[in-house]
């Protein structure tokens, strides 16, 4: 079923609870307001006109008459006395269905998945979405109750968990279990999305848009992806899914991936779980979800339209950080830059930082969360 239209940024609706002694609190209000208006008259003149007793009673019946969270003190003095923000806990019941339909634009959505050590290169890759007009259709996956909260507090609606959570409060490092279980619920989360009826791009936080990736989706295939090898092509290399390498398969990138909600996609994520079901972590492979999606792509070309996006557009890490001449070469084709082929948080900000696409020093208030 697809579904197109847009909603409302909104929480769901908490459950209706009973407030005891409420109504026992207004009802003694009540009893008092006679109390009060004699009260009032004490310290008024003898002479106080009748409508301005009138006027006072009328304060008084309102303030006794409305539900006390509306005539409190911090409704008087305005939002910054009181809680602006809808409780955090709302958010817990937020489902993939709401957000996606919350933030897709023209059926289509951006996704990543970040816990809450990454919220700086979240906070980085979405100052470059927002440069070409795109952090509105961002959404995120929080793989965590603390980086649900941080993200929907500054920026309500656009994060969403989807239970269960692991345990992602440490930055898990490139070959670990924690790293394994972090990236293998990837593929779920797409296919989720692709059954409800949304186009959906994939992108690793690690990433940063240089120009609007949308106009190079060409065509109307199942499946894009980007070459992961540091190898270079010819700029007019085919569109074909490559031959294996020496393992036997392919070396796509799993960090940059555009999906239509076809059968041809649908068809691929769920061999992508097939195959990380087949091939778990160990501490012996110390796989990621890489390979299986390669397995993936590898075992369904012949059913399945893929296509390879351009290497000067897209280059992997290993090719644009480590390659000047070419990146001279093709001066001004570049469209996403992948921070890859090199491990480490503070390395990859270093990176970022000697590169000059390290935005949030600077520009934090391009970002939709702000500074952090």
């Amino acid at each position: 079923m697809r579904i197109h239209h847009h909603q409302p940024l909104r929480p769901p609706k908490p459950k209706k609870t009973r407030i005891t002694g409420r109504n026992n609190r207004r009802r003694d209000s009540i009893s008092a307001l006679c109390l009060s208006t004699s009260a009032f008259s004490f310290f008024l003149p003898s002479r106080t006109p009748l409508p301005l007793l009138a006027l006072l009673a009328l304060l008084l019946l309102v303030g006794v008459l409305l539900p006390w969270p509306l005539f409190s003190p911090s409704s008087l003095l305005g939002p910054a006395a009181g809680n602006p923000n809808p409780p955090l806990s709302r958010w817990r019941d937020y489902t993939l269905a709401d957000a996606a339909a919350a933030v897709a634009r023209n059926g289509t959505l951006i996704l990543c998945a970040v816990s809450h050590p990454y919220l700086p290169f979240l906070s980085n890759w979405l100052i470059s979405l927002a440069r070409q007009g795109r952090a509105h259709q961002a959404l995120v996956v929080a793989e965590d109750y603390a980086t649900l909260y941080a993200v929907n507090q500054r920026w309500p609606g656009h994060a969403v968990l989807v239970p269960p959570a692991p345990d992602s409060q440490s930055a898990h490092k490139f070959g670990s279990q924690g790293f394994f279980n972090f990236t293998s619920r990837r593929p779920r989360h797409l296919l989720q999305i692709l059954e409800l009826g949304y186009s959906v791009m994939y992108n690793d936080v690690d990433m940063v848009w240089l120009a609007d990736p949308f106009r190079y989706l060409e065509g109307n295939h199942d499946v894009y992806f980007t070459d992961d090898m540091a190898a270079v092509k010819p700029l007019n290399h085919p569109h074909d899914l490559p031959p294996p390498g020496k393992k036997g398969r392919t070396y796509i990138c799993s960090c940059m991936i555009f999906l239509r909600p076809t059968e041809g996609a649908k068809k691929v994520m769920n061999k992508w779980i097939e195959e990380l079901r087949e091939q778990p972590w160990s501490k012996k492979t110390k796989s990621n979800d890489q390979p299986a999606f390669n397995w993936a792509l590898n075992k369904t070309a012949s059913q399945v339209d893929l296509y390879l996006l351009p290497q000067a557009a897209f280059p992997s890490g290993g090719l644009y950080f480590k390659n000047e001449t070419w990146v001279k070469e093709t001066k001004g084709m570049h469209v996403i830059i992948h921070n890859n082929y090199i491990t480490g948080f503070e390395k990859k900000i270093k990176r970022f930082r000697d590169f000059g696409l390290w935005f949030v020093d600077k520009h934090s208030e391009e970002s939709p969360l702000g500074r952090l």
